[in-house]
């Protein structure tokens, strides 16, 4: 019977640090604009990210970087597969550059971030990683901004916008979660 309830106990002892890693991160997703996709993307890291807001914020960066890749790839497919207008051509290659402007400010956040120590440097890195990020938001509205004429496909306009905003609410939930970092 010791031995069951030993066996119980660690079973449990186990799995609790999951649960509240877990739970570490359906909180913090509340705090977002877009909580269902934060949890949708984020959950499955629960164990690497633990209850760190540094590792959160690293990891809602990641997952931003992703979306911008597969996006850039899917914009490029799009182009050389699909007979598009010299004005939907030109804002098409606007918003690939934007999107790969985008990339970059996340990976170099990602990078930074990985070099901040608390102290006398803090605040000011924080704010470069905060200022990126926002940025790379200003670079997916700007993509967005080039589809907004009536001379556009609807159907061309509809993609680029659905899959941009998804890199933009990826990089709002992991602009949130790099603010509650620098804020503490």
């Amino acid at each position: 019977m010791g031995y069951a309830i030993l066996t119980l106990l660690i079973f449990f002892l186990a799995i609790s640090p999951t649960r509240s890693n877990i739970n570490f991160i359906h909180k913090s997703c509340k705090t977002t604009l877009y909580p269902v996709l934060c949890n949708l993307h984020l959950s499955r890291f629960s164990t690497r990210v633990g209850t760190s807001p540094r590792l959160l914020a690293q990891t809602a960066m990641a997952a931003a970087l992703s979306a911008s890749r597969k996006t850039s790839t899917k914009l490029i497919t799009y182009s050389k597969t699909h007979k598009l207008t010299k004005r939907e051509t030109s804002a098409m290659n606007d918003c690939i550059e934007e999107i790969s402007d985008s990339g970059y400010e996340i990976h170099k956040s990602m990078v930074e971030m990985t070099k901040v120590h608390i102290g006398s440097g803090f605040a000011f890195d924080m704010n470069s990683i905060e200022t990126w990020v926002s940025a790379a938001l200003t670079d997916d509205d700007t993509c967005t901004d080039g589809f907004s004429g009536q001379y556009m496909n609807g159907e061309v306009k509809t993609m680029v916008r659905k899959e941009v905003l998804k890199i933009a609410h990826l990089a709002s939930i992991a602009l949130t979660f790099v603010n509650n970092f620098a804020n503490g």
